[in-house]
């Protein structure tokens, strides 16, 4: 008998008592369904989070104070042109951060001011959208220039076609006349947590806020000090990030003579992407498997029904075996019945579970992508099941006897 003959004689059977079947396919359904809406949920959750801090810039590389760092031990611009010189190094800058108020012709409102160098719109992955952004010449000579966020110019000018206003920044009793050059959007997250961020600084006076941008520079001639906690780089190759920090380090504690404490540390964001993608798999892949309980308890259900439809059609394999039926013949037919059961049960899981995965993911508001493994995994599970659980009632009807067969009722 033909493998063809085999699957039409199965699918006979399973039409013959289809509701028994329809329960018997019901836990590789629920097995199938469970497995495939998480595994779709969970790669396209990861893929969201991990494409989100990709944006925030996946080829930066940071170093900033720890605590206990002294003031010999800031970052000075010396510092930072000896790491820009590094091969691995494309854009290096200072960061610095201060509250203040800015008083406009629109009204005063509370500001955060980030500070850096000509390469901070590179680092802070900032895009220009009116005018431009300060220069190096005007980092170095300290110029009273600044550069807006869209949002906050648009809430507090009305409009953010601002270049040439003047904006009265003020931090900590110090003020400056700034004379605005550009307006920019800045992709990473300081825009949107800025109001929290000035909520638990107990700063929140005002409805209307505004992110200011200028060189850092001028930032810390306001307030009187020398250097930076904080330094922020971009690699050439992302593939050199660890390089680049560690020799950024190995830079500055050769300069302060402080080898023997440890006052940098080096933050990777290709670092955080991998952990975070190495955790979410984990998690996907133990829920996955805890779900995946409910196929082993479906393939049990299977090998009853079959261990019942041997008993059911013991005399049918008694003449068959009668007439010259090999045991192997025997035994692949009811393997085939008991896989093509698992399949039906899986493409149907699959349906399902595609189907959750999508409404799962539109409430969620995250992307879904159902990959080709995707499509493995229910085919060969359901059939791996069905192999399995299929053998033994398979292999006790191939060996029956055919005189103790055809003797059944």
């Amino acid at each position: 008998m033909n493998l063809i003959e085999n699957i039409r004689m199965a699918i006979y059977s399973i039409r013959t008592n289809f509701m028994r079947s329809a329960l018997t396919m019901l836990g590789i359904i629920i097995g199938v369904c469970s497995v495939i809406a998480i595994v779709t949920v969970g790669n396209g959750g990861r893929d969201y989070i991990v494409d989100m801090i990709k944006e925030m810039g996946s080829s930066n590389v940071g170093i900033n104070l720890k605590t206990g760092a002294t003031a010999q031990d800031r970052i000075t611009e010396e510092d930072v042109r000896k790491i820009k010189s590094i091969d691995g190094a494309k854009f290096v800058s200072p960061i610095s951060f201060n509250f203040g108020t800015a008083e406009t012709d629109y009204g005063t409102v509370l500001s955060m001011v980030l500070a850096g160098n000509e390469d901070f719109q590179h680092v802070m992955n900032t895009v220009t959208t009116k005018g431009r952004f300060f220069t190096q010449d005007e980092y170095q000579s300290a110029q009273h220039v600044c550069v807006l966020s869209n949002i906050g110019a648009t809430q507090v000018f009305g409009t953010n076609d601002v270049v040439g206003e003047y904006v009265n920044l003020t931090i900590e009793g110090q003020s400056v006349y700034l004379k605005v050059v550009g307006v920019a959007t800045i992709e990473m997250t300081t825009q949107e947590n800025m109001s929290s961020m000035m909520d638990s600084s107990q700063m929140a006076q005002s409805e209307a806020s505004m992110l200011i941008m200028i060189p850092s520079t001028l930032l810390n001639e306001m307030m009187g000090v020398n250097g930076y906690d904080m330094l922020y780089m971009m690699a050439k190759d992302e593939s050199q990030l660890d390089t680049l920090g560690n020799a950024a380090r190995n830079i500055l504690y050769s300069r302060h003579g402080n080898f023997n404490r440890d006052v940098y540390e080096v933050s990777n964001v290709a670092t955080y992407i991998d952990l975070l993608d190495a955790v979410i798999n984990i998690l996907t892949t133990f829920i996955a498997g805890v779900s995946a309980i409910s196929l082993i308890v479906g393939g049990i259900g299977v090998m009853n029904i079959m261990l019942v439809s041997v008993t059911e059609r013991t005399r049918e394999i008694g003449i068959r075996k009668a007439l010259g039926a090999k045991t192997g013949t025997i035994m692949v037919q009811f393997l085939t019945e008991s896989v093509i059961l698992c399949v039906f049960g899986g493409l149907i899981g699959f349906i399902l579970g595609v189907g959750g995965a999508v409404i799962v993911a539109a409430y969620m508001g995250i992307p879904i992508t159902i990959k080709l493994s995707t499509i493995a995994i229910a085919i060969g599970f359901s059939s791996a099941i069905g192999i399995f659980f299929g053998i033994y009632p398979a292999r006790k009807a191939a060996k029956m006897l055919p005189i103790e067969a055809l003797r059944r009722d």
